[in-house]
Parts: C-alpha cells; structure tokens; sequence
C-alpha cells in the first residue's frame, strides 16, 4: 500500500473523535513490529523517527527511513511517516527526500520568542514542501515569579491563550500540549487534565497531540482520544515491551547466541503493545 500523509490521518482521527498512533521507532524491528500490530486489528499507523534515533544511526536518516518507506509499502493498512522531535533544520531539510509526510518542530528549548521564530521560519519552511508540521510550547504557565516548566515536567501545563496565539502566529498544524504527560515514563501513573484538554480543544483550531504517551494508563488515553486528541505519540512502552521479552527469552534460554531468536520475540512483545494502544484509542 502507497504511504499516505500524517496530515490525513490526523485529519481522519479528529473527525471521528478518536486518535491515530504514531510509533517511535529506533531498528528494523520497530518497524516490522508497529507494522504488524496494525495489520492485526486492521488500523492506520503513523511510524515516527525521532532526532535522537537518527543521532543513533551515527547520525544518518536515509537507513531507517528507506526500510521504514519499504515496509509502509507493502503493509496491508496506510501507514504515514513521521519525523519526530527535529532541532536540527539541516535534519528538517532532509526529511522531504527521505519519504516523510510530516515533521515535529521542537523550538520548546528556548524562550517563547525565539521559539516563535524559529517555528515560523521552519513552518514556512515546511509547508513549500508540502510536509504537515507539528510544534510544541516550551516555557508553559510562566507567570512573573514563577519558573518557567519544561513542556513535559510534571507541572507543565498549556494555557490555552498563549497556545492560541502561538498557533496562529506560528502557522503550524498541530500542537503537542501539556496536560499531565511526561516523557520516557516506565509506569502508566501519569493523570492528564481532561477539564484543559476540553479548555484547549474548544480553543485551538488545529489538531492536539499527546507526548508521553507511554506513561498514561488505557482508561485516560480513551478519555483522552474522546476528548480532543488526535494523534499520540508512543515510544517507551516498545522499548519496555521489547527489552522485557528478551530479557525473559535470555534468562530461560542461556545457551542463545542466534540474535534472530531473541530479537524475533522481541518483535512479536512490540507488536502485541502496538494493538493494544491501537485498541484503546478506538
């Protein structure tokens, strides 16, 4: 099947009130595993390539994402390319070539100014492209005396007037908001905000993104999809999936040197985790 675009699938899930997955993925693995997982409960997926998994790869795009193009073809459900987290413009600039549809800008570093800026420019950037672009606020809930919050601190949260005006200024196509996720999370403890999140929906004209997906149990991501999110985003809980198969394969298999043993168990644990996210997202 032909890629289809981020945009659309996006699109799609916030008309039906529910939200597309989008799979951080690091080795062939994760991308066969995603893949499967959809195909088993018949889904669209988006496969995401984070800066940090290029920086991985020695700093290479092309390898990972000509086998995630590869895959994308021949899968039996659409399946979009994302790039994921990009800080680099010279790694943005690349992205067209290298099969994605779409691109997560992250300016969230710096000061809402700057962060404006630099999210103009590559919006623009972007879109004579034709690539669907994703961007976040960093310095959320900076009121005078306090300190200013990473986007995915514990405490962050979006204000949805500064989320607004930095939509609308930036001329991005979604917006990845703070409403009780946090990234790299390894147990489903995080309690999201649904009171902001309806606050935010009713206020931003774009689609809404959830980060740090992995540490949010299957009830909120439901509540979640349902109540204005359209895309989420799930890296670790692959990771915990993948990592926890082969540790149990290895301890009762000591013996095991064929990488193809191991890593195939590894696979199959990813790819039931991407089902069931795919299942609670409705």
């Amino acid at each position: 099947m032909p890629l289809v675009t981020t945009g659309e699938l996006v699109t799609r899930a916030a008309t039906a009130h529910s939200a597309v997955a989008a799979f951080n993925i690091i080795t062939l693995e994760h991308v066969e595993a995603v893949i499967a997982g959809a195909e088993s409960v018949a889904s669209p997926v988006v496969l995401q390539v984070s800066e940090n998994a290029v920086r991985f790869r020695y700093g290479r795009l092309l390898p990972l994402a000509r086998a995630a193009v590869a895959a994308a073809e021949r899968a039996a459900v659409p399946v979009a390319l994302h790039l994921d987290h990009v800080q680099s413009d010279d790694l943005l600039r690349q992205a067209p070539d290298a099969g994605f549809s779409s691109v997560m800008y992250d300016a969230a570093r710096l000061p809402y100014d700057e962060n404006l800026a630099a999210t103009r420019a590559a919006a623009d950037w972007a879109h004579s492209q034709g690539l669907w672009i994703e961007a976040e606020l960093g310095r959320i809930g900076g009121k005078d005396g306090e300190s200013p919050l990473d986007a995915h601190a514990p405490g962050a949260r979006t204000d949805p007037a500064e989320a607004d005006s930095f939509v609308a200024d930036s001329g991005v196509d979604a917006l990845a908001v703070a409403i009780g996720s946090s990234h790299a999370m390894t147990t489903r403890t995080a309690t999201l905000d649904h009171a902001l999140l309806k606050s935010l929906t009713a206020t931003l004209g774009v689609p809404l993104v959830l980060h740090g997906s992995s540490g949010v149990a299957d009830g909120e991501l439901t509540r979640a999809a349902a109540g204005g999110i359209a895309k989420v985003n799930v890296g670790t809980a692959l990771n915990l999936a993948m990592t926890g198969a082969i540790r149990e394969f290895l301890a009762a298999h000591p013996e095991a040197v064929d990488s193809r043993a191991y890593l195939s168990v590894g696979r199959e644990a990813m790819a039931r985790a991407v089902a069931g996210i795919i299942r609670v997202l409705g």
